[in-house]
């Protein structure tokens, strides 16, 4: 097994549909076959009490919940999750690589329900102690391309992927102004090649990243 001097932590991002956790699967079994100590787990979820709160979350029950009320249970989640898994493997000097993370909030929530980018960032900032990802891999197709793949899939839909076009447009424009303000841990993958080409340029970014530190 190979050791680090410090725990890597590295999250996936994009659209619905997009092919990330494809990716995450992908970048994983590559890490663990060059002999790293990899973690993976997701969001919102994660941990026993984070994944409940996914379940509240993600309920076609409970369409039209408030969208202050979501970002609030979503930064819950996500502190849990950080307590519970994401520190304590990290501090075991683990690759973590998680599927999806603060940058989801300030995509789906602070840009496409209008609550407002930086004040979506400074609520998680308080949620996670600060803590945010070495490397951000952002898998970039677009929402169209996203939802043909997932109606070809025919799986059931959650409350998130049940809402419009436009909104899941306005979540992919949320992704481009977080690429803007903060080009230099977000790196994007073309998400509308085949998955296999998607899940080969995922991989070369993590390895180059995590075997040039």
């Amino acid at each position: 097994m190979k050791t680090l001097d410090k725990g890597i932590f590295i999250t996936f991002e994009g659209n619905d549909g997009c092919g990330k956790s494809t990716a995450v699967r992908g970048v994983y079994d590559e890490l663990v076959k060059r002999g790293y100590d990899v973690v993976v787990t997701r969001e919102p979820g994660g941990s026993k009490i984070a994944e409940k709160i996914r379940s509240l979350i993600l309920d076609n029950d409970n369409m039209g919940m408030d969208s202050r009320t979501e970002s609030l249970l979503y930064a819950a989640s996500r502190r849990e999750h950080i307590v519970k898994v994401i520190k304590p493997a990290l501090e075991k000097k683990q690759i973590v690589l998680c599927d999806r993370y603060i940058d989801s909030s300030l995509a789906y929530q602070g840009y496409a329900r209008g609550i407002g980018i930086d004040e979506v960032y400074e609520m998680n900032m308080f949620a996670t102690e600060g803590l945010l990802p070495n490397l951000t891999v952002f898998v970039v197709a677009d929402p169209e391309v996203g939802f043909q793949r997932i109606r070809k899939n025919a799986r059931e839909l959650d409350r998130l992927e049940h809402e419009d076009i436009k909104f899941h447009k306005d979540v992919y424009l949320g992704y481009m102004k977080a690429c803007e303000k903060y080009p230099d841990r977000i790196k994007k993958v073309n998400g509308e090649q085949t998955l296999e080409e998607a899940v080969n340029e995922a991989i070369s970014v993590v390895v180059n990243f995590v075997e040039g530190k």
